[in-house]
């Protein structure tokens, strides 16, 4: 008979992937970054926007950070053909390195050169990502992986609430440039926790077969997997309906009779469910399994979707914090199946792969929302999205149940009487 994960449980196991010798300094540097992440990503976009004053030209720095993610199944077989503790300390320090660039951005003829700075950034990114994943699958035990992915979703969360307010007031304060080098100090420190981690790797084999081979490998491996695909797809879709539902937040708050600022205090309440998913998708992961924990995800966030229908206050925040809380749980139990699953030679090509199918369809959904909410009804796109994410839950529910729940357990969360 098995017991049920309780908050003891649950904060034990917190502290057990903490006291970990590479999730704990692994979870430190994506805080520290993602810090100066999340400020930057706001400045850039004021900053074209007081050089050249044209809003198209803002919008252009989140897609330059964008563009590289469709590579990721190319730009993931770097994390499998070298060792994974040195290509993460030099990814860091190479953005730690090109981010003073940006202080020669004075003048609207230098901003080719933001949105070159923001390029690199994201297909460092993307490979440092899949380097991370692949180290983190490699060191820290199963059973901790959905706390760690958890974890990090907390983190990475709570820097997005905290961190473009910082990032705003030190713009005001001082400019894009001192932002830029204070997201340089944040890779910097970051370099330096990678290069502490006590891990020891085996030196990859050199590869046989082609890049575009052990690309395509890794693509082979994702679709074949019977549990990973359908979670992998799901999660893709309701990225999806998450990208659509996202380009209507305006037209909420307008209908809610709020100045366009308001939307602020949505995505913070969504935040703070984030954060709340993020440490306990540990234990329901243990309770649920992967498959059970995403359709709940999945279901709650098609009722925070569809909510937002109503042009309440009260509503549309339990919706904004139904999103919050729902969301992550499909990320985590896609990208946590993906490190379980996957043989750790193609872990780094997997994550990558993974991550572009999941993440490009929220791009996509922006630019078509962006497009539909000025023809279409937003209460009839919210009740169609919230339907559409319900089909999507009741599709990976009715996937054939696998072993996981019984993978995702500990020792200690088992009763052997």
């Amino acid at each position: 008979m098995t017991t049920t994960p309780d908050m003891t449980t649950t904060g034990w196991t917190v502290l057990r992937v903490l006291r970990d010798r590479a999730a704990g300094p692994c979870l430190a540097a994506v805080v520290i970054s993602g810090f100066g992440t999340s400020a930057l990503w706001l400045a850039c976009g004021v900053w074209v926007k007081d050089l050249t004053g044209s809003d198209g030209l803002a919008a252009l720095c989140l897609l330059a950070m964008w563009a590289p993610a469709p590579a990721g199944p190319l730009l993931g077989a770097l994390a499998d053909r070298l060792c994974r503790k040195p290509l993460l300390v030099g990814a860091n320090l190479l953005l730690a390195a090109v981010l003073p660039a940006l202080l020669a951005v004075g003048s609207p003829g230098r901003i080719w050169l933001l949105y070159a700075v923001l390029f690199l950034y994201g297909a460092t990114g993307v490979v440092a990502d899949a380097a991370q994943s692949a180290l983190v699958a490699s060191t820290v035990g199963p059973a901790l992986l959905g706390d760690f992915n958890g974890l990090r979703t907390a983190a990475t969360e709570g820097m997005k609430l905290l961190a473009p307010l910082a990032g705003a007031g030190l713009y005001a304060a001082y400019g894009g440039a001192c932002v830029a080098l204070l997201d340089a100090v944040t890779f910097a420190l970051a370099a330096i926790l990678y290069a502490l981690l006590r891990v020891r790797e085996d030196r990859p084999v050199r590869p046989a077969r082609s890049w575009r081979e052990r690309t395509g490998e890794g693509a082979r491996r994702l679709w074949t997997g019977t549990s990973l695909r359908p979670l992998v797809l799901a999660g893709g879709a309701a990225m999806l309906c998450a990208g659509l539902n996202g380009a209507l937040v305006y037209a909420v708050v307008d209908a809610l009779g709020h100045a366009p600022a308001y939307a602020g205090v949505l995505y913070a309440v969504q935040g703070a469910g984030s954060v709340v998913a993020g440490l306990v998708s540990g234990a329901g992961l243990r309770l649920l399994g992967g498959r059970r924990f995403a359709v709940f995800g999945i279901a709650l966030t098609a009722v925070g979707v569809a909510v937002r229908a109503v042009p309440s206050d009260p509503v549309a925040l339990g919706g904004s914090a139904a999103i919050g809380v729902g969301l992550p749980c499909v990320l985590i139990a896609a990208f946590t199946a993906v490190q379980r699953e996957t043989p750790g030679e193609l872990v780094g090509r997997v994550s990558a792969t993974a991550h572009t199918l999941v993440f490009v369809p929220n791009v996509v959904g922006l630019a078509a929302g962006a497009g539909l909410v000025e023809v279409v009804d937003r209460r009839l796109l919210l009740v169609l999205l919230g339907l559409g994410l319900l089909v999507t839950a009741g599709w990976l529910a009715q996937r054939p149940a696998s072993a996981e729940r019984t993978a995702a357990r500990s020792p200690s969360d088992a009763n052997p009487a």
